[in-house]
């Protein structure tokens, strides 16, 4: 990645101005600015020639670029990264903002799941982009699991927790699995399960396997043993991702081709493809990171940006994670506070309820 620092030390006064208000209007219209709109607004009284020579300087450092035949300038990857990281001012959410999130958290009745599912909904209206949220895997107590045939590939297993949660999960038994090999498993399971957490069972399957191994019939051992992915969800702590508001990423007078970049974007997420590297990246502390289009992978060919926050339990670990995405002009000073605000909320709330 360019050193953005370095970049910021090389230019003056003027340079900066001139920067900072190609970005400001990239952000407010999505349009490229010119140098005419520029001598209208500069603090200090400037020709358009001069501030063309700016904008021409700006785009040797690689900071700005100019789209097709346009006499204006966007800044590029780079000239937003080195906005983000010197440049920004972050203040605190407005007061309604802050109101529109806490009306998602604002019934104590809800499941996890429903309140992150809410809040979501309110964050994406908010930020006016899509939201998403890794909420956490369930750590009640199982109390009862089921097992049914949907086709000859594929199953469900019904986890039913002691505080009465449920959670229907798909996965691809084992081949040969018949009505009579589920429920034995299924028994079998209920029989060591009592008082464990999804997360305290991989360990106690092995040992129950070991232990009654011939009291198993073969196509019964197989779907326990290979079973423990789908409910310790492949040893992840996270349990789903929720996303909202995906109709802020398709406007109606988007170009075919980007519509297809942004469907291809949110088939990557259905499909949680690197969902699980962005989310290591903001477990190296706490606090909002900013990826910025091709700067993360998962959106390299969306032309969109993430902003994220892990958000954390009682005992300060993180359990999951909130962000924003949008178009790479998504207001960040904005942005950054409302999803810091967003994160700090989920985790008191999940710490409330023992999550």
């Amino acid at each position: 990645m360019t050193d953005t620092g370095h970049l910021l030390n090389e230019m003056n006064e003027r340079s900066r101005e001139v920067f900072r208000r190609v970005v400001e209007g990239y952000f407010e219209t999505g349009a490229p600015v010119g140098s005419r709109t520029l001598t209208r607004e500069m603090s200090e009284k400037v020709s358009a020639a001069t501030i063309r020579n700016v904008m021409q300087d700006l785009e040797y450092l690689g900071l700005l670029g100019s789209p097709h035949i346009s006499a204006g300038r966007l800044p590029t990857e780079t000239g937003l990264r080195l906005f983000v990281d010197g440049l920004m001012e972050v203040g605190d959410p407005s007061a309604e903002d802050r109101g529109a999130i806490d009306s998602g958290a604002s019934s104590n009745d809800d499941s996890v799941a429903t309140l992150l599912d809410r809040i979501g909904s309110a964050l994406s209206g908010v930020t006016q982009g899509a939201s998403l949220v890794l909420a956490p895997k369930h750590e009640a107590p199982i109390r009862h699991i089921e097992f049914v045939s949907l086709a000859a590939d594929r199953a469900l297993v019904v986890l039913v927790f002691g505080d009465g949660h449920v959670e229907n999960r798909v996965f691809a038994p084992p081949p040969g699995q018949t009505s009579s090999s589920f429920r034995e498993a299924a028994n079998f399971l209920n029989s060591i399960i009592a008082g464990r957490t999804l997360s305290e069972m991989g360990d106690v399957i092995r040992t129950e396997i070991a232990r009654h191994r011939q009291e198993l019939n073969a196509r019964a051992r197989e779907l326990v043993e290979g079973g423990a992915a789908f409910w310790e969800n492949e040893g992840t702590s996270y349990e789903r991702l929720i996303v909202r508001g995906r109709s802020h990423l398709l406007p109606g007078s988007e170009e075919e081709e980007e519509l297809e970049r942004v469907r291809s974007l949110f088939d990557d997420l259905e499909r949680k493809r690197d969902i699980a590297e962005f989310l290591e990246l903001t477990e190296t502390g706490e606090g909002v990171r900013i990826f910025i289009g091709s700067e993360n992978k998962l959106f390299s060919l969306s032309g969109s940006s993430l902003v994220v926050s892990p958000y954390m339990n009682a005992d300060r670990k993180i359990v999951g994670a909130i962000g924003v995405i949008g178009p790479t002009r998504l207001n960040y000073g904005r942005i950054v506070p409302i999803v810091d605000y967003t994160a700090q909320l989920v985790g008191r709330l999940i710490t409330d309820r023992g999550q």
